[in-house]
Order: C-alpha cells, then structure tokens, then sequence
C-alpha cells in the first residue's frame, strides 16, 4: 500500500515536532529514511539543531561573455568550473562556531561528502555538502551574507 504524501518525513509540522523532542530530550541526532527520502538532524552550535541537506548538484559553469581584446575574460570563458549552489534561502555561514575555522577555503580539496557551509533558514542551520569532488577556486559569499536558492556560493575546480 503506497504511502500518502502527507506522511512524508519532510512535513514541517513534524519536523518541528522533532526538534522539540530533540531538545526535551537532549538529543544530539536523528536520522531517519522513509523510502528513499532521508533527513538527519544534528544538534550544531549552541545546541541549535541542524539539518543535512541532500548533495546540491554541481552546475556547470555558463561561459561569461568575452570583451574583444580582453585575454582574461577569454580565458575565464574557457574555464571548466562547477559552481555549488544554494538549494536554500537564508544566511551563509563558512564556519561552524564563530570562534572555529572556515570549513573550506579556495585552495582546498574537496569530496561529494565533504561539508562547505552552513545555511541558516528558519532557525535551522543546514549543512551543505559539496556534491562533487575538486579544488576550491573561489569563495564567492562573504560570512554572514543573505542567499537565495541557486545562487552559486562556490567555484570548484574538478
């Protein structure tokens, strides 16, 4: 008997009904699957909950116009970049504790698994994995910035 959508493990009455069993309960996580669909819960700093968000996939980068003459534009328009970005709306956040490192920076290696930033939406901090594998090219958000969903918060070098 198929499930109806209503039961969905992402309806936002439970999953706040879930937050607040969290921390009646001091629990640090919940995974759980229905089917193919998955939502893991996590407390992050200060006790706030987070959210792991499924992989973003990696955009190909559109090819910038090239101004006659300009050698660095025709260059760029060459590149083989990917871009990661937002599958949400809400605030960029490049560390997880104001006081800790940068989860990545341009030079760095990356994997499919690898977290790259937070995105605060609702009070939720979402963990945003980088969906491929590469190079960090380019940060392109500053700590603290408003995002929009698909706006590219990373350039990756694959």
């Amino acid at each position: 008997m198929p499930k109806d959508k209503d039961e969905s493990i992402f309806d936002i009455s439970k999953l706040r009904e879930l937050i607040e069993l969290m921390q009646e309960h001091e629990l640090n996580e919940v995974d759980l699957r229905q089917a193919e669909q998955r939502i893991r819960l996590r407390r992050g700093p200060e006790g706030i909950p987070t959210v792991a968000m499924p992989a973003p996939v990696a955009h190909a980068a559109a090819a910038p116009a090239a101004a006659a003459g300009d050698a660095a534009d025709a260059a760029d328009a060459n590149d083989n970049s990917v871009y990661i970005k937002s599958e949400a709306v809400g605030t960029f956040y490049s560390r997880p504790k104001p006081d800790k490192p940068a989860f990545v920076k341009a030079g760095d290696k990356v994997n499919e698994d690898t977290i790259v930033c937070l995105i605060e939406a609702m009070k939720l901090f979402n963990e945003v994995p980088a969906g491929l594998s590469g190079t960090i090219a380019e940060v392109l958000v500053n700590d603290g910035d408003p995002v929009d969903h698909g706006m590219p918060l990373f350039r990756i070098q694959p």
